[in-house]
């Protein structure tokens, strides 16, 4: 079958929404690190709303630090996929043309580093993911002892990391004295913006003090929040976009019809109408990230984990069972809302109300494996950040104690069935290491009359991991709230933890 391209656009059904632009009349303005399935169906669809708008100078061009299957399925299109909006039973197709090429860094790094130094790129964007940063989730600083960090200073001129790259161009356009780009960084960090400029001004310095200097004086990094559920693409989502369109899409992405783009208006070299596409542009972007970081993704990593314990593949399937869903609306009620301001009542119950909901679309097969990834990069900002402000406050930690009990649990590796958990996770080593001290390598189950001492073994061992929960570690009504239910879960299983729970 025939590829989705260029030439066959025209020849698409009528009800399939495509460009109605000259994509040949396109530049590009946008330098997009990390271009993966998020961005595709988040961010690349607001500028699409504004190439058709007519602002043709912000056509993107993506990259891949590593993998080159985005390229592959991309470039042969013409960087053309669709995006599939699912809702109940119903699914709107939208072939987007932002993207005019994708290059993988690994094998393009001269080719992305002058992308990244030519003048009409005002906007450098970002969805590496947590872990993509090289920095210290506890304390939101440069990681200097990264390998990649150090091999990029090593070398700075042939950067292989995310920092490493957006420095290296950015030295480029001071020695030419061309105004630097704004980056942007659309991924789930806390104060995002100020903690990119950190690491980056940090990079510099170390580089060059000069360098430091001027990342520090001149690189604008404004603050975003970014909100849309995007599942991992599948084989059946692919056979039903082709069968569609009448042409083979390799890649195409799914998504809900849910979107929200918060963004801090501070652009250093001008930006699209983003506002005109649906995105709110603020001057201070921090309650909405908490709300988000907090309600939102501390929620789904709590779906994840304890899903992921009861055998449970979807977000969907997890939020079907009535425990679990009362459990999850219990914890954005009692614990997570309180620490949440900015927000009247109101607004803050129909956030949470329409949480629930998205996390019930049975169109979209969120997998729980797929959000529990890189836990040990997102628990400190989505549920760490939100005990430590109810420990202050002296107010109980229950509901976030049965999150981290089942962060914990899974971070063990196996699972109550006895097969391994897909603990996919930058410090998997570490962790590992921590179970098997505690005796809980290779562990299923264990008996009641075992489990506490297992799980204070456990809560010590993996607490003790300084990265991740820094002083928190130590605080006796931490290990005391989660080293309950991780005993519970041992002995019982997740399921039955839960309904005890609520």
């Amino acid at each position: 079958m025939a590829r989705l391209s260029n030439a066959a656009l025209a020849a698409l059904p009528a009800a399939i929404r495509r460009p109605g632009y000259d994509r040949g009349a396109l530049t590009p303005g946008i330098v997009h690190l990390g271009i993966g399935a998020f961005h595709r169906a988040h961010q690349a669809v607001m500028v699409e709303d504004r190439l058709a708008a007519g602002e043709t100078g912000w056509g993107i061009i993506g990259a891949s630090l590593r993998s080159p299957g985005t390229a592959e399925a991309l470039n042969p299109q013409d960087g053309l996929y669709t995006v599939g909006i699912r809702a109940g039973e119903t699914t709107g197709l939208r072939v987007i043309g932002a993207v005019q090429r994708v290059l993988v860094a690994a094998a393009e790094r001269e080719a992305l580093l002058a992308a990244m130094s030519d003048p009409a790129i005002r906007i450098v964007s970002l969805t590496v993911t947590e872990k993509g940063y090289c920095h210290d989730p506890a304390r939101g600083e440069l990681d200097e002892a990264h390998p990649g960090v150090r091999a990029d200073l090593a070398s700075p001129a042939a950067p292989s990391t995310a920092p490493g790259m957006i420095v290296a161009a950015l030295a480029r356009r001071r020695a030419a004295g061309i105004r630097p780009f704004t980056v942007l960084c659309c991924d789930n960090l806390p104060a995002n913006g100020s903690t990119v400029h950190r690491v980056l001004t940090r990079f510099g310095a170390l580089v060059d003090p000069g360098l430091g200097a001027f990342i520090a004086n001149e690189v604008a990094c404004p603050a975003t929040m970014v909100d849309r559920i995007v599942p991992a693409t599948t084989g059946a989502d692919k056979a039903l976009v082709t069968a569609a369109l009448g042409v083979e899409d390799v890649w195409p992405v799914m998504t809900e019809p849910f979107a929200q783009w918060v963004i801090e208006d501070r652009f250093s070299a001008g930006r699209p109408a983003f506002e005109a596409a649906g995105a709110e542009l603020v001057g201070d972007v921090a309650r909405y990230e908490t709300m988000k970081l907090r309600l939102l993704n501390g929620t789904h990593s709590t779906i994840a984990y304890l899903g992921q314990l009861a055998g449970l593949e979807t977000v969907f399937d997890t939020i079907s069972d009535p425990a679990f869903a009362r459990m999850i609306r219990g914890l954005m009620d009692a614990e997570i809302g309180p620490t949440v301001q900015g927000f009247t009542a109101a607004d803050l119950d129909a956030y949470k109300t329409a949480l629930i909901a998205r996390y019930g679309n049975s169109a979209l097969r969120h997998r729980t494996a797929q959000i529990a990834m890189d836990g040990s990069q997102k628990v400190p900002q989505r549920l760490l950040n939100t005990v430590r402000d109810r420990l202050a406050e002296g107010a109980p930690v229950a509901g976030l104690g049965l999150a981290l009990a089942a962060f914990l649990r899974f971070m063990c590796g196996t699972g109550e069935d006895g097969a391994a958990l897909p603990v996919n996770d930058p410090m998997k080593d570490r962790f590992a290491a921590a179970a098997a001290r505690a005796g809980a390598t290779g562990l299923a189950r264990c008996p009641a009359g075992e489990a506490a001492a297992l799980a204070a073994r456990v809560t010590a061992e993996m607490l003790a991991i300084g990265e991740v929960f820094g002083t928190l570690g130590t605080d006796s009504r931490l290990v005391a709230a989660i080293a309950a239910p991780l005993a519970r879960l041992w002995a019982e299983g997740a399921r039955a933890t839960v309904r005890a729970h609520v």
